[in-house]
């Protein structure tokens, strides 16, 4: 039996299917900022991933993994092929969907997604306070709608406003659940560089990043050049998350790529 996870579709049906797939942590609910735009063009697949905003927990959270279950779903959805954008570490999840089912993919877009583990910057506070112990298995469960806004806030270079739906969303994801999914990112990359990974495919690339980004090394970015082809955009006074940073200029980017590439 397949694994279930939650869904989002907007825009035409028969329009140019678009997924979208978000960071640790995150939920498909981190994409609205730029969904209407994209869906005015496309068909905006959204997917919350394994014990992750409306989807169940998962056996195992490792990346090829994490990408069997994303093609599958595109498979039981007949939505082949795609451009796939992901959000840091979905990322990982989209050059491995990229790796494992070439034919899915269409084009790749990367946002704010660390190339290997030398670009890991040191991170904020509270992140440091959520996601390491023994503080933060205490902390995680008791966290207020407060706690969670100042920890996305801290990945941004720029005031955002965090929906309380979105906030809600984040809620469900355990603190076991999050530290595996870290460790395991940690693991692809390890392995093998993501831009390394990259260079063996011959699917077109557009890599974002925010040239303020915290987790980040920005200049980081440039390790993607090694993609043959591959285009490279900084976005300067923006952090971790552009989507909600810089939504306009994310979908943009967004459009024109993909518009090229039909």
């Amino acid at each position: 039996m397949r694994e279930s996870m939650h869904v989002v579709r907007d825009g035409s049906r028969e329009a140019p299917v678009l997924l979208l797939i978000h960071g640790s942590g995150f939920s498909s609910g981190t994409w609205k900022p730029v969904v209407p735009a994209l869906a005015e063009h496309h068909h905006v697949v959204r997917v919350d991933l394994p014990g992750c905003g409306q989807s169940p927990p998962a056996p195992s959270y490792d990346v090829p993994a994490q990408a069997r279950r994303v093609a599958a779903m595109l498979d039981d959805l007949g939505l082949r092929p795609a451009a796939v954008v992901g959000h840091s570490s979905g990322g990982y999840v989209a050059t491995a969907l990229a790796e494992q089912c070439p034919d899915l993919v269409r084009s790749l877009v990367l946002i704010s997604t660390g190339p290997s583990p030398d670009a890991f910057l040191p991170q904020p506070f509270i992140l440091r306070v959520l996601l390491a112990p023994p503080l933060g298995p205490l902390i995680w469960s008791r966290r207020s709608d407060a706690m969670i806004r100042k920890g996305i806030s801290a990945t941004c270079a720029r005031p955002v406003d965090i929906p309380d739906d979105v906030v809600a969303e984040l809620r469900p994801t355990t603190y076991r659940t999050l530290r595996s999914v870290l460790r395991q990112n940690t693991a692809y990359i390890t392995e093998q560089s993501v831009p390394a990974r990259l260079a063996a495919l011959k699917v077109p690339l557009l890599a974002i990043f925010g040239a303020a980004d915290p987790r980040w090394e920005p200049s980081s970015v440039h390790q993607y050049e090694a993609v043959p082809n591959a285009r490279v955009e900084l976005l300067p006074g923006v952090g971790h998350i552009p989507a909600f940073e810089a939504p306009e200029a994310t979908s943009e980017l967004l459009l024109d790529f993909t518009a090229a590439g039909r």
